[in-house]
């Protein structure tokens, strides 16, 4: 099995897209031979698998709150519907039993990060939960050195997916190196074993880069962050509010290839995830 985060489907991507893209995503992992499991709350309640009219309700709902690991517990005791982020899926999927988690971007460092303290409560549940994280790396809004440094410094184990690299979300390449590289998905099903097999807690992520021909053009994607990241901070936008605001200037300056390069790589890492689960699985 392969959990997928509802965030990308409640918050992540404009409607009509987010449905569609959604169905899209669970379609890459059937492909790869693997069963998908989105993961949200409804009505109170965690749903590990959603079927295609709760896939809807996720996606149509204007009520449906964007739930990390803190939120969790308020949601659910008031009977809410929630959508959830990547700390929230990795711990819901462990304790599923689903080893293996694919989305988009993950959270991280922040870059005002020293002053703030804004740090993406994704690093410290991928430091204590045991599951392999399919990505295509930090979202490139992000801090990417820190935060590769913070991994390190949590003990959460970072692998190359036929690159030495980090992948930089909508670029192919953040410019920094992974400690690790992986050729293949039975490689990385023998490095979840063995990691297992000597008690490390935490997991282990898995950065999937886009191909060069994919990638968003990475000198209009850095004037478009460079004007964004001014204007958030004209407009006093901070905490979790600058993710989105971000990504919405990223999408409209971009005329939508920002949000086309969002798909491919979500797309490449539920593949990529369903190739991994189906070869853990068989060891």
């Amino acid at each position: 099995m392969v959990a997928l985060e509802s965030t990308i489907i409640a918050h992540g991507l404009p409607r009509p897209d987010n449905l569609r893209v959604a169905r899209e995503i669970e379609a890459a992992v059937r492909d790869a031979g693997a069963v998908p499991a989105t993961i949200a709350v409804l009505g109170g309640e965690v749903r590990v698998g959603l079927g295609d009219a709760e896939l809807e309700r996720i996606g149509s709902s204007d009520d449906v709150a964007k739930c990390s690991l803190r939120d969790l517990p308020v949601v659910c005791a008031r009977g809410g519907d929630g959508a959830t982020t990547v700390a929230a899926t990795a711990h819901l999927a462990a304790r599923a039993g689903v080893g293996v988690f694919a989305t988009g971007g993950i959270g991280g460092v922040h870059r005002d990060a020293a002053s703030s303290f804004d740090e993406s409560a994704d690093l410290v549940e991928l430091s204590r939960t045991p599951i392999c994280v399919v990505c295509a790396g930090v979202k490139s809004i992000l801090d990417a050195g820190a935060t590769l440094e913070r991994l390190e410094t949590l003990g959460v184990t970072v692998v190359g997916y036929r690159t030495d690299r980090l992948a930089g979300f909508y670029l192919s390449d953040s410019g920094l190196d992974v400690p690790w590289r992986a050729e293949s998905p039975a490689e990385i099903a023998a490095i979840m074993r063995a990691r297992a097999d000597v008690d490390a807690p935490g997991g282990v992520l898995v950065t999937n880069p886009l191909p060069p021909g994919e990638q968003l053009d990475p000198a209009l994607h850095d004037r478009v962050l460079e004007e964004a990241l001014a204007a958030a901070e004209r407009q006093g936008i901070h905490g979790k509010a600058i993710t989105p605001f971000l990504l919405d200037r990223l999408r409209a300056a971009t005329e939508g290839d920002s949000l086309r390069a969002n798909v491919a790589l979500v797309l490449r890492n539920a593949a990529l995830a369903g190739e991994i689960a189906v070869a853990a699985a068989a060891a």
